[in-house]
């Protein structure tokens, strides 16, 4: 008897991971996930969005990339910032779904099936932490980033900063174009517009895993205050 094909959970699917000086992480994060997409997905890619590294991790995207066709390179010859470096893999990306995830390897991929069983209810599928895994002021931050995003935008969101989403890529086609620099900003920026233009938005949780190598980005003051001061911006923008 003739084995009997498998029906995978993901017609087509696009991910894509931003880099800046992971070396030692972006191999292990981009073959984790392609042994899970080859698993669950019948079409899919994997974007590494290298923003300027100074190490080798171009060089070592490079070398996925020459050997597996999913396997793209986005390369920034300078270094633009997380927010750009996240709307170069949205505005890359070609299947109907579109999941982002940090490079750093403090999430599961394989999570990335919890996501998906929500979109047939859902336009984005937003990810949030089960016990974050980072240190006390970013807790603290994020907790409050939040909370006025959600006064603010209106977005009734738990964990409005978590890297793990997946958004149909009919939303970053139709809702205007994303002007945030600042990496903190994208996603208020993205769930604010898509809600307004009626897309539907479902949270699921997913877990969050200390970081082995490298270092995080993101809670210096000056980063935080400039933040905060954006998202007044865009709250005045969207009235």
């Amino acid at each position: 008897m003739a084995n009997k094909k498998i029906s995978k959970m993901i017609k087509e699917i696009s991910v894509f991971f931003p880099f800046y000086n992971e070396e030692a992480n972006i191999k292990k994060t981009v073959m984790k996930a392609k042994k899970v997409l080859e698993k669950v997905a019948s079409k899919w890619e994997i974007l590494m969005i290298n923003d300027g590294s100074s190490d080798d991790t171009l060089k070592i995207a490079r070398q996925l990339a020459k050997s597996d066709k999913r396997l793209k390179v986005v390369n920034h010859k300078t270094n633009k910032g997380y927010g750009e470096a996240l709307k170069s893999g949205f505005y890359n990306a070609k299947y109907t779904w579109v999941t982002t995830v940090d490079g750093d390897g403090q999430f599961d991929f394989s999570e990335i099936t919890k996501l998906w069983k929500k979109t047939e209810r859902a336009d984005i599928v937003i990810g949030y932490r089960i016990e974050r895994q980072d240190p006390f002021v970013r807790k603290v931050f994020g907790r409050g980033w939040t909370m006025l995003a959600n006064i603010l935008l209106g977005i009734n969101v738990r964990d409005v900063d978590c890297a793990f989403k997946l958004v149909k890529r009919e939303v970053i086609e139709n809702i205007s174009h994303l002007e945030s620099t600042r990496g903190g900003m994208i996603s208020p920026e993205l769930l604010a517009k898509a809600k307004k233009q009626g897309y539907i938005i479902k949270q699921v949780g997913v877990h969050h895993y200390p970081r082995d190598v490298g270092h995080q980005t993101g809670a210096d003051i000056k980063v935080i205050y400039k933040s905060f001061k954006d998202l007044l911006k865009l709250w005045q923008q969207l009235r």
